[in-house]
């Protein structure tokens, strides 16, 4: 098992920014040449290529790259290809194979590319080319698979390290176990099949997307009233990008916190089986265009993929399925009906409980094959309060301050004055 660690690019030179930029492009003409092919071979109902006939045509020097940088690009083509035709085949018709044009794709280096020095990572162009050469962190001990992406306002160098502990052991059956319902007003409803329940808001991370969309708003609608390329429209496109950036890192932040909590609530219970229900059908529901907007942002798929991740440092067993129909499902008389706030209310037996601990009591017998009673006692738990700026009305004051005229040139994309920090992604 392995996660990232990035390291902020943000106060290298601009000859190195440079370099990196022209990487970048080089890396996304390797994208699009195996786009072509791709397409060609769709579109004349040939043998898609793999990885071998992408190898021939990108070798031999055509590219001003590294030639192990090369072989990860067109990797992850592939891998994108098959992840794209396994999702078609189970049904998710909508989704394209890559199609887009890419001006600037992420630079990747294995780990036997990467050579560390003392205090330097030294990551190769290629043969008669100026190497990147990067402070190295405390943290770095060996050579790892590398790679170097823009994240909207500064460049960062992500680094896969690998976690100790092995997968859990699933031949045994597992004699404790529970079920996790995911939503958005709360973030996950555990119910275990020994009688104790968790609820973990998701409040925070609402307010978060709600805010940002308002901000992306405004921004807007202040370009709208701007001439296309001129220094107050792309003063405020940065201002966009520095605010979806720190939306970002603190809705990762508390979605970490709260897929951490659960599984630390399972591993404190002795929990060797956690089954994780997908809400895929939820969201392709129509429900008008601000809910539909709500549902767009849901990143359920990121809870799912974080709840796997710490299941398996943690060695519990951890699976995924469908929840079709538990919400909706009396659990003591089995009765059915579309519940209505976020008390469930039987209309037959008049039983009274939790809407997501309802669904995730539901998920039970979907997932192990028996019913567990409703549980007596729930937690509820909010996670990561939402720290405030030293100074009030942040985003407004961002508004405000792009609207101001700048007397700096822009032709660089990082301030030359700043120094490296070091940003972890758990």
């Amino acid at each position: 098992m392995e996660r990232v660690r990035i390291l902020s690019l943000k106060g290298i030179s601009r000859r190195l920014q440079a370099l990196i930029r022209d990487g970048q492009a080089e890396s996304a003409r390797v994208w699009t040449l195996c786009r072509d092919m791709h397409l060609a071979a769709r579109q004349k109902n040939q043998p898609w290529p793999g990885k071998r006939e992408f190898h021939e045509a990108t070798r031999g020097g055509k590219f001003a790259l590294h030639s192990q940088s090369v072989q990860q690009v067109f990797r992850a083509f592939d891998a994108a290809v098959q992840s794209t035709r396994e999702n078609r085949k189970a049904g998710c018709r909508e989704i394209r194979y890559p199609y887009k044009d890419k001006r600037f794709y992420p630079l990747m280096w294995p780990a036997q590319a990467m050579c560390l020095e003392e205090k330097r990572i030294v990551l190769p162009m290629g043969r008669g080319r100026h190497s990147l050469v990067l402070p190295r962190p405390a943290w770095l001990e060996s050579p790892r698979a590398c790679k170097i992406v823009w994240n909207g306002v500064h460049d960062e160098l992500h680094v896969s390290i690998p976690e100790t502990g092995g997968p859990p052991d699933t031949t045994a059956p597992a004699e404790k176990h529970a079920t996790v319902d995911l939503g958005q007003i709360h973030q996950a409803a555990v119910v275990t099949n020994t009688g104790e329940a968790l609820v973990v808001s998701g409040r925070g991370i609402r307010s978060l997307k709600r805010l940002h969309s308002k901000q992306l708003g405004e921004i807007q609608k202040k370009r709208a009233n701007c001439q296309k390329g001129s220094r107050r429209w792309r003063k405020l496109g940065r201002t966009r990008a520095k605010l979806t950036l720190r939306h970002k890192r603190r809705v990762r932040d508390l979605r970490h916190k709260g897929t951490r909590a659960v599984v630390d609530f399972c591993e404190d219970r002795g929990i060797e089986a956690l089954f994780v229900g997908n809400p895929d059908g939820v969201r392709r529901k129509h429900a008008g265009r601000h809910h539909n907007q709500r549902m767009s942002q849901w990143e359920y798929g990121k809870d799912i993929q974080y709840l796997e991740q710490k299941s398996e440092q943690d060695r519990i067993a951890c699976f995924t399925g469908s929840e079709r129909g538990t919400s909706s499902r009396c659990p003591v008389c089995g009765h059915r009906h579309k519940p209505k706030g976020r008390i469930w209310r039987c209309k037959t037996c008049g039983f009274e409980g939790h809407r997501d601990i309802v669904g995730a009591v539901n998920m039970h017998p979907i997932a192990f094959g028996q019913g567990v009673p409703f549980p007596q006692r729930i937690t509820y738990l909010r996670l990561g309060n939402l720290r405030r700026s030293s100074s009030p009305d942040t985003g407004q004051r961002c508004l405000a301050e792009s609207q101001a005229s700048s007397t700096t040139p822009e032709t660089a994309r990082v301030p030359s004055g700043s120094s490296p920090r070091l940003a972890i992604c758990g």
